[in-house]
């Protein structure tokens, strides 16, 4: 496994891979790597045969006072990961090289970020879509890895792929949990050991929207009632949002008949998490 700073010699080697009939799969990442990342990571690498990891904070998905400079970076630490799971190269460029001076293009997929995390995190989506874009460019594969944790913002991705006609298929692997159900990220490690425990409650609420599906209950407000109480038990919880919207646009909807996501945001001190579940009725 290489690890790789500049673009133009991973555009180069991707080429090569390319031209030579390699399957290219792509995930990209903020680094401090978990099991949910490398979970991503094995399924690129069963579809294709050439792997390639980007690591980079990206600035513009973080708003003022958000974590940008007390985020974990750990790039030698990543990189023995990402060797384990079979990564053929981590590039990771810096700040200089993805946003040179005078930079001034940006991409906005619109709709779709104008809810959900999207009213508390406004530019966030920006950032993303504009990073996750001049990566494409650069790595140009056949098939990127999202996490379904983050569903809004692999929804986001796909319009951004079909809207621009981008030859890369996009795959949303599942969420990983902790033994106790909270979904792995990597701002758990701010968690204390308080807001820990009483973040497991997160999944559970989860669980007992599907129990309410299973048993016949479609009303979004009634789910979405029995979701905040649950996790406002918690003393320590505080609620940005519980919403329950159409799985591909993430308008709200009112029953959940048809399928739907449940996607939630909830802050444990200074430490945001999100997580979600797709509510079929007639699943279990």
């Amino acid at each position: 496994m290489r690890i790789l700073f500049d673009k133009d010699e991973v555009r180069r080697i991707c080429e090569e891979k390319r031209c030579a009939g390699f399957r290219i799969g792509f995930v990209p990442t903020m680094g401090a790597l978990h099991e949910g990342h490398l979970s991503l990571v094995r399924r690129a690498a069963a579809q294709s045969g050439f792997v390639v990891v980007s690591i980079f904070v990206n600035p513009t998905q973080f708003g003022p006072g958000e974590d940008l400079n007390k985020y974990p970076r750990d790039l030698e630490g990543d990189s023995r990961l990402l060797e384990s799971v079979g990564a053929d190269i981590v590039y990771a460029p810096d700040k200089a090289s993805v946003y040179p001076s005078g930079y001034a293009t940006y991409v906005t997929v619109e709709r779709l970020i104008e809810g959900l995390c999207g009213l508390s995190r406004p530019g966030h989506f920006r950032g993303v879509a504009t990073i996750v874009a001049k990566l494409f460019n650069t790595v140009r594969p056949h098939v990127a890895v999202f996490g379904q944790k983050d569903a809004q913002q692999a929804a986001v991705i796909k319009r951004m792929v079909r809207d621009l006609d981008l030859d890369i298929a996009i795959d949303v692997g599942p969420i990983v949990r902790e033994p106790d159900g909270l979904a792995m990220s990597s701002r758990n490690r701010y968690l204390d050991s308080e807001e820990r425990s009483e973040a497991a409650i997160l999944s559970r609420a989860l669980r007992e929207a599907e129990t309410m599906v299973s048993s016949g209950v479609t009303d979004a407000h009634k789910i979405k009632a029995g979701v905040q109480e649950m996790i406002n038990s918690m003393p320590l919880a505080c609620i940005e949002y519980v919403e329950i919207v159409d799985r591909e646009e993430l308008f709200n909807v009112s029953d959940v008949s048809g399928g739907a996501l449940l996607a939630l945001a909830v802050r444990f001190g200074g430490t945001r998490l999100i997580d979600n579940t797709v509510l079929l009725p007639g699943k279990g």
